[in-house]
């Protein structure tokens, strides 16, 4: 469908816009620079901040340029000496809410206000601290809030509420509105961490991990492994101005390193392995007549969203564990056997896009012979800022191969950190299994992009498999209450809780928005179009741990496979 296009005039350029746009949209379009904190494009427009006012010809006052939509023919201004003095004085207000402890952040974009303030050129010293009365929580291990730096944007009620979730709420608090947890015993956190995301002043944020993890480090007793997700390579550059969608794998690993940490292996390898026993336990579940569809559970937020929200599913769950479990679990058994090691003395930390990880590693059902697979989890944001501690630079560093005690990943193992790419590579080897043959298309187009949900049929030698991808919690809940109509519509589903999958999600670098997402994607596809092996099952390694311990169906079990179970709210406050 044809978009209806029209020109507008910002400040003396004329410029095209599309019907529906605001004229904060068109200008960003157009590499005009309208001043905004509480705007994101992922959310229905607040106009809270008021930074982002302009003068429209022939209209009285100022208008929010986040909340006017464009028409044609408009003449708009978006700077003058009076718009200046208005912004600064509502900067200021904001600033009177949010404490002086800004001025500690790590400069990695937590806080836009310190930015805005040097473009307004407001003098931040006087505003004092104002720590007492504002408090701080965490919300389980992997989202922390601090109630001071809060601004009152709502941006965090409204993502969490658009992932139909909820957790997050409002109360008066005198004669303001004061951000807090829901005290509802049928709301509780599912730590996707899109509340993190779309903060503008870092209010909140992952969990510190870096400090336990520097801890074991120096201290030096442990074999300290890093190993890094999928979505990771492709976003963490742009904390170092390396652009979005940039590959820096091989640089990543040499910044481990000069954190003093000398392996780093691939979660991908880990992905191909669970490739291979989700397309296994498909299939099983289409033969035996097992119970479908068959829900994918590498993201921990839609885990925990099934657990405590729609319990009655948790029997199409996987019971496949994510890649970071499985390959943490395989760490500390062949490895730590191959290498001599003590499990027990091996520190694994995951680099991971998500703050939702950090309480996977933590869930008793994930222990393999009484160990954590995973001992701490790092978001990309947190890497960055660990290694500018250091003042390791990724965008100057040379780069090394990672650890090669675990081979290399397949392309489908890459993929994993887009929306579709788990579904995609599960389809290769289904394929691959069931007729003995690689699929002639290897690239499934129709799971791959942005769009909240996608489906696509797959016939394989008569079976017809309809699948369904989707992301964002919210496009979950309506995928489920489509099922409950018609049970067997669908076989195979894959659900992140996180728009675009990992590429967006909780743990990853500021901002992030549709755009950014997709090149963060074709960074990824992008890698697997260039390796040599594209599916998991002809991955030298996979072959090599089924051949030299997946041959023996308890390691199988207990290293891949783990169990879901119905959750209470955990975070009372």
């Amino acid at each position: 469908m044809e978009m209806e296009r029209f020109n507008i005039t910002i400040n003396g350029k004329e410029v095209s816009a599309v019907k529906g746009q605001t004229i904060l949209e068109v200008a960003l379009d157009n590499d005009i620079k309208i001043p905004n904190l509480c705007f994101h494009s992922d959310l229905k427009p607040s106009a809270s901040c008021r930074l982002c006012v302009v003068s429209i010809e022939g209209r009285r006052g100022y208008h929010t340029s986040c909340s006017t939509l464009a028409e044609e023919g408009m003449v708009i201004t978006t700077d003058n000496e009076e718009m200046s003095r208005l912004r600064k004085t509502n900067l200021e207000l904001l600033f009177a809410q949010h404490r002086e402890r800004c001025n500690d952040c790590i400069k990695s974009n937590d806080c836009r206000l310190l930015e805005l303030a040097e473009d307004l050129k407001v003098n931040i010293a006087r505003f004092k601290d104002r720590k007492e009365n504002f408090p701080e929580m965490s919300f389980g291990p992997s989202i922390h809030f601090d109630s001071s730096k809060c601004i009152d944007c709502k941006n965090c009620v409204e993502v969490c509420k658009k992932q139909n979730v909820c957790f997050l709420t409002t109360r008066e608090n005198g004669p303001f509105f004061q951000v807090c947890p829901s005290s509802d015993k049928g709301r509780d956190c599912v730590y996707c961490g899109q509340c993190v995301i779309h903060c503008p002043t870092g209010a909140l944020q992952e969990v510190d991990s870096i400090t336990k993890i520097e801890a074991v480090i120096k201290e030096g007793k442990k074999t300290v492994i890093f190993q890094i997700a999928p979505a990771v390579r492709t976003t963490i550059g742009e904390e170092f101005g390396m652009g979005y969608g940039v590959i820096a794998t091989e640089k990543i690993a040499a910044g481990i390193r000069k954190l003093g940490v000398d392996r780093v292996f691939d979660v991908c390898a880990a992905a191909d392995l669970v490739t291979m026993e989700e397309a296994q336990e498909l299939i099983e579940r289409i033969t035996n007549k097992g119970v479908l569809p068959m829900f994918t559970s590498c993201c921990p937020g839609w885990v925990k969203f099934v657990e405590f929200y729609h319990p009655e599913m948790i029997p199409n769950l996987t019971t496949v564990r994510s890649p970071q479990i499985l390959f943490g679990g395989l760490t500390k058994t062949f490895w730590a056997g191959k290498e001599g090691i003590d499990p027990n003395d091996i520190y694994v930390v995951s680099i991971m896009p998500c703050t939702a990880k950090k309480y996977e590693v933590v869930r008793e059902e994930m222990k393999i012979d009484g160990n954590f697979p995973v001992d701490a989890v790092l978001t990309t944001h947190e890497l960055a800022c660990f290694m500018k501690k250091y003042d390791v630079d990724l965008s100057t560093i040379e780069p090394e191969a990672l650890t090669p005690a675990w081979g290399d990943s397949s392309g489908a193992g890459v993929i994993y950190g887009a929306s579709g790419g788990v579904t995609e590579s599960a389809l290769r080897t289904a394929v691959y299994k069931l007729t003995g043959q690689n699929p002639a298309n290897i690239e499934f187009q129709e799971v791959r992009g942005l769009q909240e949900s996608k489906e696509a049929v797959v016939n394989i030698n008569g079976l017809s498999l309809r699948v369904a991808v989707v992301n964002g919690l919210d496009n979950a809940e309506k995928l489920i209450a489509k099922i409950k109509e018609d049970p067997t519509y669908y076989q195979y589903i894959e659900v992140m809780a996180c728009p675009g999958g990992c590429i967006g999600g909780g743990g990853q670098p500021l901002p992030t928005d549709k755009k950014i997402r997709k090149l963060r994607a074709q960074g990824l596809y992008k890698i697997d179009t260039g390796k040599e092996k594209r599916f998991a099952h002809e991955n030298p390694f996979v072959k090599d741990i089924y051949e030299k311990f997946f041959n023996d169906e308890h390691n199988v079990h207990k290293v891949c496979h783990t169990r879901y179970l119905k959750k209470d709210k955990e975070n009372n406050f």
